[in-house]
């Protein structure tokens, strides 16, 4: 199949390109920033160049993971990330609707599901833990979830429209910057990714799966919303307990892992206060992401630290 691929010099791109590639698809990559994965350089607020990319790929589907992102709000204005976001998109989107693009995937992301009251957790004096699915109505806080949650209604509308088939991917975290919540280990990044893959991360490597698969279901499916994150190992019944206590109910799961954590001088997070469900992904894209809380534990048992798969190279950023 002809790919062009959107963000393709970033994180997910250095692993998703070359795994489209080595599955046989011939991928045209877009991005702003020059890289050995990228053929087009350019952004996707320029409506020419998105033209001319999705002809000259002769593009029969769109995987358009190029956005700014969380850790782009500190250097870029929010008319940047309209320009980008939104108005990137909806190109992206006309122009595959315009010459017949078959399918269309976009990256999102489960930010735009975190409230001010949500990221609050208990010190905003919540009691239990947030349990998010695709049914909630979403409370975006900052410019990037504003933008991310327009683009996603962008893509309803065009396929509302056009009947262009459509899967929105609302990724949890697989970024590589240290983590910016209040109870982040300070003391250890891997520590703090490790106990995010308990309710609200994935592996890059994950990440790129989850489109290969949607780039396959769009067809079957039309249009619809999937969260992506590590399969939690709790149950909603847990959620008063894991904002009270959250080493506690880990324990009840996992009850090596207090033993594992101490050999590394690693801690739990006192409270978690989301639970990010992928159940959705699981019954109707027919994925579920590979690497869990579980698989670090295995990594500690054997003395070892679990790589989260981040791409070899990281481009510089803009």
């Amino acid at each position: 199949m002809r790919i062009l691929l959107t963000g393709s010099s970033g994180w997910l791109g250095q692993t998703l390109g070359p795994r489209l590639r080595a599955l046989g698809h011939q991928v045209t990559g877009l991005d702003p920033r020059p890289s050995p994965l990228t053929q087009v350089v350019g952004s996707i607020a320029d409506r020419d160049l998105v033209r001319r990319a999705v002809a000259e790929a002769g593009a029969e589907a769109i995987i358009h993971g190029g956005a700014l992102h969380k850790p782009d709000i500190e250097a870029f204005s929010r008319q940047a990330f309209i320009d980008v976001n939104v108005a990137g998109t909806l190109n992206l989107l006309e122009e595959a609707a315009a010459q017949g693009v078959g399918r269309f995937v976009m990256t999102s992301t489960t930010s735009l599901m975190i409230s001010k009251a949500i990221r609050a957790g208990a010190a905003g004096g919540a009691r239990r833990a947030a349990w998010l699915d695709e049914t909630m109505a979403p409370e975006p806080r900052n410019i990037y979830g504003v933008s991310k949650f327009a683009a996603e209604n962008l893509c309803r509308l065009i396929y509302l429209e056009h009947g262009l088939p459509i899967v929105v991917l609302r990724t949890a975290r697989f970024f590589p910057e240290a983590d910016d919540m209040a109870h982040a280990i300070a003391q250890s990044d891997d520590n703090t990714k490790a106990n995010e893959l308990l309710f609200r991360r994935l592996t890059v490597a994950d990440a790129a799966e989850a489109h290969v698969a949607a780039l396959d279901k769009a067809p079957a499916l039309g249009f619809d919303v999937f969260i992506v994150s590590a399969t939690p190992p709790f149950a909603p019944d847990d959620a008063e307990a894991l904002i009270a206590d959250a080493p506690s109910v880990v324990a009840r799961y996992f009850p090596a892992y207090r033993e594992l954590y101490a050999r590394r001088g690693w801690t739990m997070f006192q409270s978690i206060d989301r639970i990010y469900d992928p159940g959705h992904a699981a019954r109707r894209l027919g994925f579920a992401c590979r690497t869990s809380f579980a698989d670090v534990l295995a990594a500690l048992e054997r003395g070892e630290t679990l790589s989260l798969g981040y791409p070899p190279v990281i481009f510089p950023r803009r």
